[in-house]
């Protein structure tokens, strides 16, 4: 019984689809059909891969803009490294120059000239021997012991050893420096004496009846025979009289800094000036 049905539905089968085969020859509906049913099949199948391969594609893109990101803002910060360091080399050539022009425009007193030299070492402080620093100038270049050393805004020292090519400058704050000077207003002469560095200098032997005020410039008198007169010196900071002294108590604040020295000049009296 069971085979006969199925004999049956093979049969029934078989007819349908030679049916359909012979309609599908004469009219071409079924191909058609499998055609449009095919691509939707078809665009149903492609269209999660495609939308995988665009998310995919828009992340690599995404991720070579951010690494090219990254390199070019690495390379901007280079850039701009080298510009800051390019700056201050300018700023700091500027203020050498500027140093240097000061020194060049200094026109020297009436009988001397000037040598520049560069300020090379320092022995500052209570460790040192001595107030001193190192130039770079020497017996070759003409530099003996005592030679005046300036720079436009005052007395520096004086040389006190030479070498041959380099030289050690006593400063004028050591307790071994003595320069005499006189006060630019009321022409009072006296002794400017040296106290180590980062105090003033103690001024000896001016009158007591000089009528000398703080703030008052002293400059070099031209006496002992190594500086020129009227190089300025040092600025009065306190003065201090005493009944039992005929001479005042002064303090006077160098007018250099030795601790910021760079550049210096050197004094030389010409042959015209040797005598006196």
């Amino acid at each position: 019984m069971k085979s006969q049905r199925v004999a049956v539905l093979i049969l029934a089968g078989l007819f349908l689809y030679l049916s359909l085969y012979t309609w599908n020859l004469r009219t071409g509906h079924l191909d058609a059909l499998s055609n449009h049913t095919g691509l939707e099949v078809s665009s149903w199948v492609l269209r999660p891969g495609k939308w995988v391969a665009d998310r995919a594609t828009t992340l690599w893109k995404r991720y070579v803009f951010l690494v090219g990101l990254q390199r070019e803002n690495e390379r901007l910060k280079d850039e701009i490294g080298r510009l800051v360091l390019e700056n201050a080399d300018l700023h700091e050539r500027d203020r050498t120059v500027n140093r240097l022009e000061r020194l060049l425009s200094f026109d020297p007193p009436v009988h001397w000239t000037r040598k520049g030299g560069r300020v090379v070492a320092q022995r500052l402080g209570p460790a040192a021997a001595l107030e001193t620093v190192l130039v770079d100038q020497g017996d070759l270049s003409g530099i003996r012991p005592d030679t005046p050393v300036i720079t436009p805004d005052g007395v520096v020292g004086r040389v006190m050893r030479v070498g041959l090519t380099a030289s050690t400058v006593l400063l004028l704050t050591d307790p071994n420096s003595a320069i005499p000077v006189i006060s630019q207003t009321t022409r009072t002469p006296g002794v400017a004496f040296g106290r180590g560095p980062g105090r003033d200098m103690v001024v000896e032997y001016m009158n007591v009846n000089a009528g000398l005020k703080a703030g008052e410039e002293l400059v070099t008198s031209g006496l002992a025979g190594i500086f020129p007169k009227g190089l300025p010196v040092a600025v009065i900071s306190s003065v201090e009289r005493s009944d039992l002294s005929l001479f005042l108590s002064v303090h006077a604040t160098p007018l250099i800094d030795a601790a910021l020295l760079e550049e210096v000049l050197f004094l030389a009296r010409t042959r015209a000036g040797e005598g006196h």
